[in-house]
């Protein structure tokens, strides 16, 4: 018996859409699964792996011979399912519930057609992997994880094969090949021979061979050549083997494993921005799918109307398949990002369409307004309170063509609420569009109703004018002060406390270069320019206002709910129009960009200096709160950032809608907003990196509108606070003028919970034919607790215990009311 084993994994990593289409890849995958069947059927002890839902579906379509021989290699175990996954994802950017789904999909789809259960998820070409992976590899049933980058020299991992600990405290096997996932063809035989002189000692390893990228797998020569070194060297133990049997085979050589605490990255922080049109598009088809099951989840359990299941699974495969780890990176080329632009608006328009749906289901029981008043109706997804304000618009009855102003007033039970006007998004001159934003508390889980009084007022209300250098915005809570020489923030106060230094919210140009993935780069550090106010003649002339002057730095909404300052920048070819919305209740304010970027090879960050002191960055990652470097390397996070004073006494928090690049250092925080290098401009030794002899396109130019939340408060408080409120900025509340009929019963809230932080990550209708009620919950703050679970509908509650960071997924019984605790999969634990 060999004193070792060394486990050939051979599989034929074939990305659906990079370089190329995905007709192209449908084209290589069928030619690829081909061959390997052949060759499973020709080599004796051969075994082929691959993973990947989205490369199966296509073979059951387009070649339903070849998939039966699938099917049947596959029940001889010549053939292995492996990963399990819907394909391969970026593993930092999805939120913890899209992993779920990614799982969850790729799990039902071969169970169902091929009887397998895999125990190790494979994930070798993916750009990093976050801390969240642990707790959801393990309530997903595996074992094991398998992946390639980071490389070694690019992380200092323990060593290869170690124990992964999540945030809450689940372990997986976890193994970093650190002699990657393919091989060249003809050269299985040589990356063998060349593992085997460089771990003479090692009891049991694990070898990836395969053409991969473009597909491609084993190839005849190859296997001839593994059978020769098999039959020369029997003593290193070499098998053709699958993740699973390799985890077994390092279980059963060795004792104990090291632990890693934390994420295993970076690798091509670039790609944490590039294409950010993705990237933002990916966060609200992510947010709108959610939302939209939490509505069509209450009205299904009340009869209000049907769970449209089979709809939310086509939108559900847009947004999975655009998770891919070269599409949601942004480091395809062009015609993949069209591609996948596509995708994500097919999926938001089925979210749209069922949205409506849920949303007038939901209208029932609603009163019919009183004459000369406007319904407006707004349903709070959430199982909590939420104050917030909202946006709506409306058009009057008539057109008005006079010079007076009618003005809408918005009540809440017969009592006014905070409102103004403001300008609508279309630009009819006539007193008849109406635009309101307006503050309210919304009850959770429910729709809430307002009504609107129009007044008339002999002609619309100027705003007022900044006459200093700076704009003094004050409340009891908060002080902000807008200069207007620079059109940036000198001064956040809140409470007392500054919580930025001089220059905030200043848009700042990088160094970069034609590499999306910025490969071998750590961060962007470099400035080479910043924007600058522009003149009075250049901001009137790029505002499009062709009669007057205008400052640069100008009030152009004022009101009882917020003042909105705006401020126009310009660099090089480049233009910013910068918005600060203020609050008049609250300390949480709001920075819109809109940016028109015309610059190559370069990064666009939003500087936001903090005050002197000892901090630490962290920020949310799937199902999981991360430390992020504070020595300017570029991080990656998903919803919100925070910089955490180490004492405890203030901690700055910045909410996104799309942006998952930032970094971090005494020149304080960093959003990474663009960077426009080359399509899939990939470094090769010292050559050029795009043509020189022709114009290459660059990524991102163009228009691109980022917004941010920032607020500040002692750490504890604000850090409890910011999972909830990111929620809420991402999966807003339904906000619609509507004339409700007035018939029919008032549903009820769907589910409410009793504490200030736990964070409902999913409301659903359980998969398949099972009609129950799915609800995962999620305790973001790193604090065990307990909360009060109420279903309202049911006439129910329960208590439900969570420990630090833990996932707990429930299945309600609608005819029974039994609720009981359930893995990821929906079964139960």
């Amino acid at each position: 018996m060999a004193a070792r084993q060394v486990h050939l994994v051979c599989n034929a990593h074939l990305d659906p859409v990079w370089l190329w289409e995905w007709e192209e890849g449908a084209a290589e995958a069928v030619s690829t699964f081909r061959t390997a069947a052949d060759l499973c059927e020709e080599f004796d002890g051969f075994i082929f792996n691959h993973n990947e839902v989205i490369l199966y579906r296509w073979i059951e379509e387009y070649e339903p011979e070849l998939f039966a021989r699938i099917q049947r290699l596959v029940a001889e175990g010549r053939w292995h399912i492996c990963g399990g996954w819907y394909l391969q994802p970026d593993c930092n950017m999805p939120s913890g519930e899209s992993f779920v789904r990614q799982i969850l999909a790729g799990r039902r789809y071969f169970r169902s057609h091929f009887n397998a259960v895999p125990t190790v998820a494979v994930n070798f070409d993916s750009f990093g992997h976050c801390w969240g992976l642990p707790q959801i590899l393990r309530k997903s049933g595996y074992e094991g994880y398998l992946c390639c980058r980071p490389g070694p020299g690019e992380i200092e991992l323990p060593q290869d094969t170690f124990i992964w600990v999540g945030a809450d405290g689940s372990e997986v096997l976890a193994t970093r090949s650190s002699v990657w996932y393919n091989s060249p063809l003809g050269g299985a035989r040589n990356k063998v021979e060349a593992w085997l002189a460089d771990h003479p000692d090692e009891p049991c390893g694990l070898v990836l061979w395969g053409v991969g990228d473009h597909g491609g797998g084993p190839s005849r020569n190859d296997l001839r050549d593994l059978a020769s070194l098999l039959a020369e060297h029997p003593e290193h133990g070499i098998v053709h083997s699958t993740p699973e049997g390799f985890h077994a085979g390092q279980r059963a050589a060795r004792g104990d494993f090291p632990q890693w605490r934390r994420d295993i990255n970076p690798w091509g922080p670039g790609c944490y921005t590039s294409m950010v049109r993705i990237k933002q598009k990916h966060r609200r088809l992510e947010c709108d799918l959610y939302t939209l099951e939490k509505m069509a989840a209450s009205a299904w359990v009340q009869g209000l109307m049907d769970y449209p299941s089979d709809e939310i699974s086509e939108a559900l495969q847009d947004l999975l398949t655009c998770e891919f780890h070269d599409i949601l990176p942004g480091s395809s080329a062009p015609t993949v990002e069209e591609m996948a632009l596509r995708l994500l608006d097919h999926g938001l328009e089925i979210a749209s369409r069922l949205r409506a749906r849920a949303f007038f289901a939901l209208c029932s029981g609603q009163p019919a307004p009183a004459d000369g008043e406007i319904a407006i109706l707004a349903y709070n997804p959430h199982p909590f309170a939420v104050d917030t304000i909202l946006e709506v618009e409306f058009q009057l009855a008539d057109q008005n063509w006079e010079d007076t102003f009618t003005n809408p007033l918005v009540h809440q039970n017969g009592v006014a609420v905070p409102c103004q006007c403001e300008k609508e998004q279309s630009n009819l001159t006539l007193d008849w569009r109406k635009r309101v934003a307006f503050r309210a508390t919304l009850a959770p889980s429910q729709m809430n109703r307002f009504d609107t009084k129009l007044e008339v007022l002999p002609k619309k209300p100027a705003l007022p004018t900044i006459v200093d250098d700076a704009y003094l915005f004050r409340t009891e809570e908060l002080e902000v002060a807008v200069n207007a020489r620079t059109g940036l923030v000198d001064r956040l106060r809140i409470g007392g406390l500054d919580y930025v230094g001089p220059r905030a919210f200043e848009p700042l140009v990088m160094r970069d270069n034609e590499d999306p993935w910025g490969m071998g780069v750590r961060g962007y550090r470099e400035v080479i320019g910043r924007f600058e106010l522009m003149s009075p003649e250049e901001g009137t002339r790029f505002s499009g206002v062709t009669s007057g002057l205008l400052p640069s730095v100008r009030i152009v909404e004022d009101g009882p709910v917020r003042t909105v300052v705006e401020a126009v920048m310009a660099y090089g070819q480049s233009a910013v129009c910068q918005r600060y919305k203020l609050p008049k209740q609250g300390t949480e304010i709001e920075v819109e960009i809109r940016v028109f970027w015309a610059e190559k090879d370069r990064m666009l960050k939003l500087s936001i200096p903090v005050p002197p002191g000892d901090y630490r960055y962290v920020g949310q990652t799937a199902f999981a709160v991360t430390e992020l470097p504070t020595n300017g390397d570029e991080a990656v996070a998903q919803q919100w950032t925070a910089a955490v004073s180490r004492d405890g006494s203030r901690a700055l928090t910045c909410i996104n809608e799309g942006t998952y690049g930032s970094d971090f250092s005494e020149d304080g925080l960093r959003m990474t907003l663009l960077h426009s290098p080359a399509y899939s401009g990939h470094p090769i030794f010292d050559r050029p990196i795009v043509p020189q002899d022709r114009f290459s396109p660059r990524i991102d130019q163009g228009e691109r509108v980022f917004r941010f939340w920032i607020n500040g408060g002692p750490a504890e408080a604000r850090l409890a606070a910011v999972d909830r409120e990111a929620q809420v900025h991402q999966q807003c509340p339904f906000v619609l003028s509507f004339r409700p009929s007035g018939t029919g019963e008032r549903p009820k809230p769907l589910v409410t919970l009793s504490d200030d932080a736990v964070v409902l990550s999913a409301a659903k209708r359980a998969e398949g034919d099972d009609e129950a009620l799915i609800l995962r919950l999620y305790e973001p703050t790193g604090q065990g607790r307990e909360t009060r679970l109420s279903l309202p509908w049911l006439g129910g509650e329960l208590s439900v215990a969570l420990s630090p960071f833990e996932v707990k997924t429930l299945r309600v019984n609608p005819d029974t009311g039994e609720v009981t605790e359930t893995d990821l999969l929906e079964q139960g634990v």
